[in-house]
């Protein structure tokens, strides 16, 4: 049987953007195409890749100042990886790359356990403004929260 190598990249060197555009939209974490998602790591603090042997198979970026604040966004591994302790791997490595700073995240409702289990903590005082294209849909997956006045 042939072992699959699995590794890391932390650069944009080779990096195939229309892959990295699929997985995000394919689990709705973005509707951008190739040139907006090169455009979006390339302008990050940090980028990690994750590979198959030559196959792409998972992403992530990181916004920060790098002195004491990062914030982890577009964490995606393709599905015929998922339970294989590679999304964990890649979270762990900007976890201790990024250990510095105060570290939040940005993650679909369905998704936050899996960040506990991680070490994440839930916070009290997250808010944000969406932009009124994601709004109605942000709301709908659960991201927000309502408010007394939409009840």
């Amino acid at each position: 049987m042939v072992q699959t190598k699995i590794w890391f990249k932390e650069d944009l060197r080779d990096v195939d953007f229309t892959r990295v555009t699929e997985l995000l939209n394919h689990f709705g974490l973005s509707d951008a195409n190739e040139q907006v998602q090169y455009a979006t790591f390339k302008n990050s603090h940090g980028v990690l890749f994750a590979y198959a042997d030559e196959e792409l198979i998972g992403c992530s970026r990181v916004l920060s100042d790098g002195i004491s604040q990062a914030a982890i966004y577009n964490v995606a591994v393709a599905e015929a990886y998922h339970h294989k302790g590679i999304g964990q791997k890649m979270v762990q490595r900007l976890i201790q790359r990024y250990r510095h700073c105060n570290i939040i995240l940005y993650t679909h409702p369905k998704t936050v356990s899996w960040y506990q289990h991680l070490g994440f903590k839930r916070m009290n005082t997250g808010l944000a403004i969406f932009e009124a294209q994601h709004a109605a849909w942000m709301a709908a997956e659960g991201f927000t929260v309502k408010e007394e006045a939409e009840l």
